[in-house]
């Protein structure tokens, strides 16, 4: 029956049906995609303004910059919409900056953030903690959203809180949402928050993203409706929520990674193109004469950096790892104070990623979808060590392709078992000849090109 109570649409059509079926991921993880409907590349057009959505940390800003830069070089305007932290970063891609005042690194580093670290993959914990830290600030940062969002032509975003739905429905202008991880339904595998239902076949994993789907509505819910009738001038949303509406309308989908590490499932829709991942490229950085001299002066080292996860001690964690990477006999570049920098070890502030690994012989991280991206277009082998979220999900896939160990929770590492990753990382033949092949892969993508075609369209 068609559900008679509105909710957001997209004056876009949906593109066309997947063509070619695929192997079943879950089975088969090295298997090639199938056919994607999206275009691989569209004269350019532009003259639009176009607003990006970017909450979170720098991993989740950094693809978006790599879109907005795209889109400015073909005649957009290109609003983005994140922390104010991010604004040199912003500024740099030559991207407008509509700041929000919730900053991510603040709100991992307080107790709240600590305790949503400490959740694991539980999708009840994970969309939990996040409300109750949140909460408190949605009506501030929804207005703040909306603020930024007056003058636009195209809205892009998460399908969290969809906002580009909402306010694409307010405005009447086009919208498109944006995977950083595979959240589109599918029977191929599980949801990544629910690995568990993977045992019971494609129905109980049809089954895992509407629970997490419903889990993040209910969570939501209790101030998307109020900002919607109030701010938006919309009908509420009913009980059950607006994804089952808004996968039948087909907004565009741009799911931001590489089809060399989640193969294309045959049960997605033309609407959800599988564009590769999206790279800022820095090709003017130069390194300093420290990090230069310390790549000169031995074999490539170890890199290890869990990027915006901070550790409830710090200093502790920092002294495992080193103590790891000294028992495994490698050299180390470790993300910290570079006042404590040693022969064996260097610490960094800021590299760019996609300068750096290509130059390590391994790679050693929290499992972020970015820095994993990274990792595996560099060739090296990876170790993640997850904290929460989707993390666990990526360093499984990494190691289900064979381009690293097994994964190591960041709440089960000990000097011991980081150095045995280490040391299989560094020391597997098997790891280096699939992450070799995985990075020619990735290399050869040009996932910002396929998105802005698939943007071109609408």
């Amino acid at each position: 029956m068609t559900d008679p109570t509105p909710g957001p649409t997209t004056p876009a059509p949906a593109p066309g049906p997947t063509q070619e079926p695929t192997p079943d991921p879950a089975q088969d993880p090295t298997s090639g995609p199938a056919q994607d409907p999206t275009p691989a590349v569209s004269p350019a057009r532009g003259g639009r303004t176009v607003v990006i959505f970017a909450a979170g940390s720098r991993g989740d800003i950094q693809p978006c910059l790599a879109l907005g830069r795209a889109l400015r070089a073909r005649g957009d305007h290109v609003r983005l919409v994140a922390s104010a932290r991010y604004a040199p970063l912003a500024h740099r891609a030559g991207l407008e900056l509509a700041p929000l005042t919730a900053d991510p690194t603040e709100i991992l580093d307080s107790p709240e953030g600590q305790e949503l670290l400490a959740g694991g993959r539980n999708p009840v914990k994970f969309l939990g903690g996040f409300r109750r830290i949140l909460g408190p600030l949605a009506e501030r940062l929804l207005t703040e959203c909306l603020d930024a969002c007056k003058d636009a032509d195209l809205l892009l975003g998460p399908t969290l809180g969809l906002l580009p739905g909402h306010i694409g429905e307010h405005l009447g202008v086009p919208w498109a949402l944006v995977h950083f991880q595979p959240s589109q339904p599918t029977g191929a595998f599980p949801h990544p928050f629910v690995p568990q239902a993977g045992a019971l076949g494609p129905w109980a994993n049809r089954a895992s993203f509407a629970a997490v789907e419903q889990i993040a509505w209910q969570l939501s819910r209790p101030f998307i409706n109020p900002w919607r009738r109030d701010a938006l001038g919309l009908p509420a949303l009913p009980l059950r929520g607006p994804m089952r509406q808004v996968q039948r309308a087909g907004p565009p989908v741009l799911a931001c990674f590489s089809p060399a590490v989640v193969p294309r499932p045959a049960d997605w829709p033309g609407n959800v193109h599988l564009t590769g991942y999206w790279f800022l490229e820095e090709p003017e950085w130069e390194p300093p004469a420290e990090l230069a001299d310390f790549l000169a002066a031995g074999p490539p080292p170890v890199y290890v950096g869990f990027g915006s996860m901070v550790p409830k001690d710090a200093r502790t964690t920092g002294l495992a790892v080193r103590a790891a990477l000294r028992l495994a006999g490698v050299r180390g570049i470790v993300q910290g104070d570079p006042a404590t920098s040693d022969d064996d070890v260097l610490a960094v502030n800021d590299v760019p990623h996609t300068w750096l690994f290509p130059r390590t012989a391994a790679v050693v991280h929290h499992g972020g979808a970015g820095t994993t991206a990274a990792g595996l277009r560099a060739g090296v082998p990876t170790v993640v060590c997850p904290f929460f979220g989707d993390q666990p999900y990526w360093g499984e896939r990494v190691h289900a392709l064979g381009a690293g160990p097994a994964p190591l929770p960041f709440k089960t590492l000990t000097v011991p078992r980081l150095a045995a990753r280490v040391r299989a990382a560094t020391s597997d033949a098997h790891h280096a000849e699939r992450a070799a092949d995985l990075g020619r892969r990735i290399t050869a993508e040009n996932g910002v090109a396929r998105a802005c075609a698939v943007l071109d369209a609408l």
